[in-house]
């Protein structure tokens, strides 16, 4: 989660690098308009429905280039917000505001159309048991703010990084040799506070997992049948995890198959944005 803490240890750093991607030296075409401080106000509009994510990001942005812009809210992460509808009110030298704005926006237009798509696949999930997370398949330099993005649309978080969980995939277990021999170098190496999982791409590796005490089963990209005959193979003695391809469109076939989670690239790496602009920026009298 994005709380101050994280905000200053991480996120500060990822939003100079984003604030620098769009500066090199200096905003000309703002430079040009305006040489000189100058207090204004701009809204936040929501352009399309959906659920908002990353409002406290947004803010930041303007924050780190000008600690004296103000960020009047009148929404709050992981609301449902509709078409037409201001979601803040951005006040301060209008200098910053302008040159903030293009990655402020971006920030919040990409971690919005997450939580939104993240909202619907989990609504169609709801009541089944099945628990909705991502994946490591998130945007360089954005996983925080991503996988926060995924929290706010009601989702859960796989593991953050390669640090997090054991997880032997498929080219781990070719390069040990097998599943067992795979399991076996994870538990003599691993914390013993670390959970193992391991994916599966048929009902013989499965077998193996639960063999060799495989915390965690992933069935990957299986078909439902095998997926069926796999939960009833493992029989609870592992945590069961279905990942491969799963979108909106397709999600709703794996409600019954009987597994415990649900794993979805999707969410992170096909999630449109969701349309939301700053506008109306205009001059006010300082106070």
């Amino acid at each position: 989660m994005i709380d101050e803490i994280s905000m200053k240890i991480h996120a500060d750093e990822l939003i100079r690098m984003a604030l620098a991607e769009d500066v090199t030296s200096e905003d000309v075409s703002t430079a040009s308009v305006l040489p000189d401080r100058a207090e204004g106000e701009a809204d936040l509009l929501c352009k399309q429905d959906g659920v908002v994510a990353g409002l406290p990001v947004f803010a930041r942005v303007f924050s780190l280039l000008d600690p004296a812009v103000r960020v009047e809210f009148f929404a709050r992460d992981g609301e449902r917000v509709h078409k037409g509808q201001r979601l803040a009110r951005v006040a301060g030298d209008m200098r910053a505001i302008l040159t903030g704005e293009r990655t402020a926006l971006n920030y919040l237009q990409r971690m919005s159309g997450i939580a939104t798509y993240t909202a619907a696949i989990a609504e169609i999930l709801q009541g089944s048991g099945l628990r909705l997370v991502d994946t490591r398949k998130t945007t360089p330099n954005m996983r925080l703010f991503e996988k926060y993005a995924v929290r706010m649309g009601g989702g859960g978080n796989h593991r953050y990084n390669l640090s997090d969980a054991v997880l032997l995939k498929d080219n781990h277990i070719g390069a040990a040799g097998g599943v067992k021999q795979a399991v076996a170098a994870a538990r003599a190496y691993a914390p013993f506070t670390m959970k193992i999982e391991v994916e599966t791409e048929n009902l013989g590796m499965v077998r193996d997992a639960v063999e060799a005490g495989a915390d965690i089963i992933m069935l990957d990209n299986m078909t439902d049948e095998q997926m069926r005959e796999a939960v009833q193979l493992i029989a609870g003695r592992a945590l069961v995890e279905i990942s491969g391809n799963v979108t909106k469109e397709n999600v709703q076939r794996l409600k019954n198959i009987g597994a415990d989670v649900v794993s979805c690239g999707a969410l992170t790496h096909s999630a449109p944005i969701l349309d939301v602009s700053l506008k109306n920026l205009h001059p006010v009298s300082e106070k």
